[in-house]
């Protein structure tokens, strides 16, 4: 088996060994896990899990700042604000029918990058630094578009205007999201 590892460093490492070491860095409340469930299915998928770092900081000082990927961290950032307001963050994933070349019916995976439960409330949430063009909006809502209940659907920006768009769905400014206690509640 061939992993990053082997194929970087010329090392082998056993994935037993990489997980060990991220039980260790959660339960030093190093990184945090989100779990992948599927919206549709209702069910959660064993693999592939998402962690975030609970403080950007150090995973930045650890990789000597050469890495600013500002959606990344933005994304890391609303994460870690969800948890703090008491929500159950998952990662969602979502099935997406379309016709493919030649009018045959295809399918994938979109991710939704946050399902939010906190009793029986329920928000899915996508981060996006910027929706700049009609295609990048499109692209960050069609997930949430392929979720067929009537929970609320949020696409958290870094900069703009809070608005809902012609689909119902809520932009939210990343700003009036952090600094407003209620910001999730337009």
């Amino acid at each position: 088996m061939r992993t990053p590892f082997k194929f970087v460093k010329n090392v082998s490492v056993h994935p037993d060994t990489i997980k060990t070491y991220l039980d260790y860095f959660e339960d030093s409340f190093l990184i945090s896990r989100a779990k992948r469930y599927d919206v549709k299915g209702k069910r959660y998928i064993s693999t592939p899990m998402k962690f975030y770092f609970t403080d950007c900081g150090l995973r930045n000082s650890r990789i000597n700042f050469r890495q600013y990927e500002e959606t990344h961290i933005m994304e890391n950032v609303i994460y870690n604000e969800l948890l703090i307001r008491g929500y159950h963050v998952d990662v969602g994933v979502v099935e997406y029918s379309y016709a493919a070349a030649g009018r045959q019916k295809a399918q994938k995976q979109l991710e939704v990058d946050f399902i939010c439960n906190q009793g029986s409330k329920r928000l899915y949430i996508q981060s996006a630094l910027a929706l700049p063009t009609r295609e990048k909006e499109e692209q960050e809502q069609l997930p949430l578009q392929n979720i067929n209940d009537s929970f609320k659907k949020i696409i958290i920006v870094k900069d703009g205007p809070t608005h809902y768009n012609e689909a119902g769905i809520l932009i939210l400014n990343l700003f009036d999201f952090l600094l407003k206690e209620n910001g999730l509640e337009y």
